[in-house]
């Protein structure tokens, strides 16, 4: 099997994150320079998560025919591009554009990067790596919203896509310079779209690969509801200064790093399926906790950050867990397993996110998402454990 530095495939996958997550601590500074409604510049975040989910639809099955290097090389190249558009962008909607296609890029790593640790590990080892490779990449959204608000208020918005548009370029060069091709020859044989949508549908019959897919996406990427309410929460609700957002977000990345260190220890020793439950459950306890605090209006800086860095814990100890049982389903299509789960990890966090818009209570909100997120996440698992025990019984039955 080829070696690709751990490092390296970090630096590609957490590049799409991290434009979501810096740019949030600008959104005012832009807002005023541009002359643009909130609702405007809250389309700069929630179109970057849609463009995130579709375009790994795209990515997964594209790898698996054409291989992962090239379809790589030009996902970074559009991240680039994307990134000097936005540093340009005379008005809001261009400024909104620019940022669609730079989640279009950016999510190239984010496929790609766990598709390549499949390639490359067996199923044993890669659930390790996928953990190792999750606990590198917490560091930039953990980072993010405090280099944003020092870019923003300093420099001026602009400079935080002059950043992102210089790290897309570095991480073009490094992949042309440093990371060989590891997709299966077989697997790129056939560029035959209805292959490609048999690929999908394939994946869609499996419930053990919808259950993963949906059980993961809820213990995973419902922090964005959080992420979103945070600034009303602390600002509004906790009458904390709003400079002080960054700092408490940052805080929870901290809870996602432990739980990543717990899983590289713990996949080795206790079967993903179990595993995956408890930690969900974890998580589904501490968002039940917060629930418990906005209704009875019992809310505080610590309580909050308490509860949430247990939730972020239990999440990160599921992330590579549910990644490593989704991609695994089917091992001749990892590439589109990947880009299908990345599509409903993505898909769930911009509901989610929507959701807790509606009511006037953002606490309340958010915590009413997250525990029904949870709850739909453990039921996903659920399922996906039977059939998966189900396949494993009937394949040693006709052996």
């Amino acid at each position: 099997m080829p070696k690709v530095p751990l490092w390296l495939l970090a630096l590609f996958t957490f590049s799409g994150t991290l434009a979501m997550h810096i740019f949030v601590p600008a959104l005012p500074f832009a807002a005023e320079s541009l002359h643009a409604s909130v609702a405007e510049m809250q389309l700069t975040v929630s179109l970057y998560i849609a463009g995130l989910a579709v375009g790994q639809l795209i990515y997964g099955p594209l790898s698996d025919h054409f291989g992962r290097r090239p379809i790589l090389m030009i996902g970074l190249a559009l991240y680039a591009v994307a990134g000097a558009a936005a540093s340009l962008a005379p008005d809001a909607h261009l400024l909104i554009a620019a940022r669609l296609f730079q989640a279009l890029g950016g999510c190239a790593g984010l496929v790609l990067g766990r598709t390549i640790v499949r390639d490359t590990t067996t199923f044993e080892e890669s659930a390790k790596r996928l953990a190792l490779m999750n606990l590198m990449v917490t560091v930039g959204p953990g980072v993010a919203p405090i280099v944003g608000g020092l870019l923003a208020s300093t420099l001026g918005w602009r400079s935080i896509f002059y950043l992102l548009t210089a790290m897309g370029l570095v991480n073009m060069l490094l992949a042309w310079r440093m990371l060989p091709e590891t997709g299966r020859v077989a697997e790129q044989a056939s560029t035959d779209l209805r292959a490609l949508a048999g690929n999908y549908l394939d994946l869609l019959k499996s419930p053990a690969f919808i259950g993963y897919s949906l059980g993961g996406g809820c213990a995973t990427t419902t922090m964005y509801a959080y992420v979103a309410s945070a600034p009303f929460i602390f600002v509004h609700q906790l009458h904390r200064p709003a400079q002080e957002v960054g700092f408490y977000l940052a805080f929870l990345i901290f809870g996602i790093w432990i739980g990543s260190v717990l899983a590289t220890r713990l996949v080795t020793r206790v079967p993903m399926g179990r595993l995956l439950v408890v930690a969900n459950g974890i998580s589904v306890l501490a968002a039940c906790a917060f629930l418990a605090q906005a209704w009875f209006d019992d809310l505080s800086v610590a309580g909050v950050l308490a509860t949430m860095f247990v939730f972020t814990l239990g999440m990160g100890v599921a992330s590579p867990a549910a990644l490593t049982e989704a991609i695994s389903v089917n091992p001749r299509v990892t590439g589109s397993a990947s880009g299908l789960y990345g599509f409903t990890q993505m898909a769930v966090g911009a509901i989610c996110t929507a959701l807790v818009g509606f009511g006037s209570d953002p606490a309340l909100s958010a915590g009413l998402v997250l525990v029904g997120a949870g709850i739909v996440g453990q039921a996903g698992i659920f399922v996906a454990s039977r059939d998966i025990k189900r396949l494993r019984s009937s394949s040693a039955a006709a052996r």
